[in-house]
């Protein structure tokens, strides 16, 4: 039997300490902020109607208590809180313990290889394995959907292909092993797709501009966004040219979206059945709607997604320009909310 920890009480880190906890033989142990909020028994319904009822073995605050003998570690938290949260457990995980994230592209391993150094073995996945929301806050929550494989990259071990398999079983679909860290790090989606849009849509706002609705992120999206989501896509095609990764590991935005130019992205993007709904982050007062600077798309996508992104590029001397542009703007509007 193994021991798993996940970090953060997000809708992930419910699915799936729920999941593995009711389908694998493993022990799940919960660290989190609100231990008092959480039960022991915690409930998943699925895609297929069924509820998976799961046993939680350890729920706290502490450390010690939640990561004592574990062998995996599964960080489910945004990527402003992974640099704390890994300086949180540093002292209570080895060079036996798989410390991981559940979703790259927001740092997670460019933090855990300044902070945990070379000994500890680190994996994560290159995309999130369910689609999940939560419905009660420890309690209960609703997996919307499975992926059908899983890319994953393993870094400071010497058994990736051991590891892989534990992976590939706890999660019931094939997993893939990339090359490198590099892989699962960068990725054409939220850390460009979000901004693309949030630029295109507010690099002209300041506090006196007010809109009359708020806008749908992806039904009405624009030309402008498109060309520039293609120029940022061909700025990190740019960029992983001079990184050892895969030619093919990563599918340019185009061919992803079955277009052929930035007209014809906009109508794949507005037509998504996935995408319908969602809502720009805006805040509304009596004068109208602002953007909200303090939404994950801001303060994520930016600060702990292109980020890295514009770092490596300007590692390596790599002209950016389209991603230096919004980076900087994209850093500037998101520092705006404390000030």
């Amino acid at each position: 039997m193994k021991r798993i920890c996940i970090c953060g009480g997000g809708s992930l880190g419910h699915v799936i300490a729920g999941y593995l906890s009711a389908k694998k033989n493993v022990e799940v142990n919960i660290l989190t902020q609100r231990p008092q909020m959480w039960k022991y028994e915690l409930r998943i319904s699925t895609p297929k109607g069924d509820t998976l009822c799961g046993k939680l073995n350890v729920i706290s605050d502490k450390p010690d208590e939640a990561l004592k003998e574990v062998d995996i570690v599964l960080l489910c938290l945004p990527g402003y809180a992974i640099r704390s949260e890994l300086m949180k457990i540093k002292p209570y995980v080895n060079s036996c313990t798989y410390v991981g994230s559940v979703f790259s592209s927001t740092g997670f391993f460019f933090e855990a290889m300044e902070l945990l150094g070379g000994d500890v073995p680190l994996w994560g996945f290159q995309r999130v394995p369910f689609i999940a929301r939560t419905h009660i806050y420890g309690e209960s929550a609703h997996l919307l959907g499975y992926k059908s494989c899983h890319n994953i990259a393993i870094e400071h071990s010497d058994d990736k292909e051991g590891f892989r398999a534990v992976v590939e079983d706890l999660f019931d679909a094939p997993v893939h092993l990339l090359n490198n860290y590099y892989e699962a790090s960068f990725t054409n989606s939220n850390p460009i797709l979000h901004p693309s849009r949030l630029y295109t849509l507010f690099k002209d706002w300041d506090n006196e501009v007010y809109y009359e609705h708020q806008f749908l992120f992806y039904e009405e999206w624009t030309d402008e966004a498109s060309e520039l989501l293609i120029a940022l896509d061909r700025e990190l095609f740019t960029l992983l040219e001079k990184l050892p990764v895969a030619p093919d590991f990563l599918t340019p935005i185009l061919p992803y979206y079955e277009s052929t130019d930035a007209t014809s992205l906009t109508h794949k993007i507005r037509s998504i059945n996935s995408f319908k709904g969602i809502a720009t982050p805006m805040i509304y007062s009596d004068k109208g709607w602002q953007p909200d600077l303090g939404s994950r798309y801001f303060q994520e996508d930016f600060m702990y997604g292109l980020k890295y992104i514009y770092q490596e590029a300007h590692r390596l001397g790599i002209a950016v320009p389209m991603i230096d542009k919004v980076y900087h703007w994209g850093r500037q509007m998101a520092g705006a909310v404390n000030r």
